[in-house]
């Protein structure tokens, strides 16, 4: 990744492999999360089975994570996943029931976020919600060279095993939270982010448009060579 060039990797339709591995969401988000009881477990997937592709849920097995979202009023991202079926099916998916098209599915492209980023609409009244945005967009987008994965603690971090304590700090010490760094007169936020690519670690600028097209920008190789899990591999 040449430092200085945009890296256009988000164009709307970019492909992806919807690998298992891939659906590992970072801590600083996962956290979001809350797990559904039974009862909301069978009265959603009442309304979301029908909509789905492929075979429907059974309300009985399947496990169902919620959460909302700042920057998509009314909606919530629903992590559904049934391990009790062979082989183990997961899907990820925005829900709004009072929406005229209440259920997007989410598969590793952009191409339904920047779809539900004008139908929903995408809201980022403040930092908070556009680091969400970040966070969010890159936990569930993968561009044609790889995955980008943000790392704001060393938790963040798929390790092939736990490195020592010594080591642990000095990455430590690299990273830090998304933040906000500036807003350009056409609305665009820029952001700062530590990510993981492939096994290095890379500094990097965000750019997000007022309509939510994300790029990357000046990279910076911060520490290569990592003992990390690869992210297409799981190994």
């Amino acid at each position: 990744m040449p430092k200085g060039a945009v890296f256009q990797v988000f164009a709307p339709g970019a492909s992806l492999s919807a690998r298992a591995n891939l659906s590992r969401i970072p801590a600083m988000f996962r956290d979001a999360f809350q797990k559904l009881d039974r009862l909301e477990i069978e009265n959603l997937m009442g309304a979301v089975n029908p909509l789905l592709d492929g075979a429907p849920f059974n309300p009985r097995t399947v496990t169902v994570l919620a959460a909302e979202l700042s920057f998509y009023p009314g909606w919530r991202l629903l992590d559904l996943a049934d391990h009790e079926v062979v082989p183990a099916r997961r899907v990820h998916v925005l829900y709004n029931p009072e929406a005229s098209q209440p259920l997007r599915i989410l598969d590793w492209t952009n191409a339904p976020i920047y779809a539900l980023n004008r139908a929903a609409p995408l809201t980022l009244k403040d930092d908070r919600a556009v680091v969400d945005y970040v966070r969010f967009f890159f936990a569930y987008v993968r561009g044609r060279h790889g995955r980008f994965i943000i790392a704001e603690n060393v938790d963040d971090i798929a390790w092939k095993e736990d490195p020592p304590q010594a080591a642990r700090k000095a990455i430590g010490n690299l990273l830090e939270p998304v933040r906000m760094t500036g807003e350009a007169k056409d609305g665009t936020k820029t952001l700062v982010v530590r990510m993981i690519f492939k096994d290095s670690l890379f500094r990097s600028t965000v750019l997000v448009s007022p309509d939510g097209m994300v790029s990357l920008t000046d990279e910076e190789l911060v520490v290569e060579d990592m003992p990390v899990v690869d992210d297409l591999l799981g190994q």
